[in-house]
């Protein structure tokens, strides 16, 4: 374990620079944001106990950046961020498709995260580690494309443009539709969390299985709405902002209220 720390301590400092995944830096810190302002007291203790100084948007993203690692130590963990599952008819037929998945899965992972960031045996330091990877991964289930389609990678191999720029569907809603708005984390964060108690409640109320439903409803309507070789500006955004906020609002309320339970 001390070995297996080092490398975690070491790949978080020189892995900055490096590509980006999932919604990309701004997406995630803006779900651990929202999520750590909506923590009760208790839950923000026990956060500060597990992650001392550091914000949970601090390490929003980490995740990520040990994609970059050569050593081989994170591959097993490639799988964590995303559930690929072609469309479905209802709920019931959903969650027969879910449960047959191979895991890990990002849904089998934040089940078991979960239980190991409560089991009271787990060490300090596999808490942090489980954590923080349940910090990410939360934030990677409400975009749509991590409920996607494997054929596809997730939109990764559909081909469109962004403002003239050629990309691909993932990218959108990974960054593009993101860095237009030109806010920064902290700013989105403040302007997405102002919700009455009784909305929070609604947001965060349903089961694991029913969020992942809803985020897959929404990458269907998403795949119908681009299709390769789409053009995408101005008119993209005005149809899909509200969606995101409302998609980076249930990441963050949804987070906390695991949290709140957990810690």
């Amino acid at each position: 374990m001390k070995k297996l720390w080092h490398r975690f301590v070491v790949c978080t400092f020189v892995a900055a620079s490096l590509q980006m995944y999932g919604w990309g830096l701004t997406g995630h810190r803006i779900v651990a944001e929202i999520a750590e302002n909506n923590l009760n007291a208790r839950a923000k203790r026990h956060l500060k106990k597990i992650l001392g100084k550091e914000s949970m948007a601090y390490w929003a993203n980490w995740p990520d950046f040990i994609k970059s690692d050569t050593t081989g130590v994170w591959k097993s963990t490639y799988t964590w961020h995303y559930v690929n599952i072609d469309p479905q008819p209802d709920f019931d037929t959903f969650k027969s498709v879910l449960f047959a998945q191979p895991a890990p899965t990002l849904y089998t992972q934040i089940k078991k995260l979960s239980e190991q960031i409560k089991h009271k045996k787990t060490s300090l330091q596999d808490k942090k580690i489980a954590l923080i990877f349940l910090i990410h991964i939360m934030g990677d289930m409400v975009q749509p494309m991590h409920v996607g389609r494997a054929g596809d990678l997730g939109g990764n191999k559909i081909t469109v443009s962004y403002f003239g720029k050629n990309t691909n569907l993932h990218s959108v809603w990974d960054e593009g539709l993101i860095d237009s708005l030109k806010y920064s984390y902290t700013e989105f964060a403040r302007l997405l969390d102002i919700r009455s108690r009784a909305e929070i409640r609604k947001i965060q109320s349903g089961t694991l299985e029913e969020w992942l439903y809803e985020n897959h409803r929404l990458a269907n309507r998403i795949y119908a709405d681009t299709p390769v070789g789409s053009k995408l500006s101005y008119a993209y955004g005005y149809k899909y902002d509200k969606i995101l906020e409302e998609q980076l609002l249930k990441g963050g309320l949804r987070l906390a209220k695991i949290l709140n339970e957990l810690l």
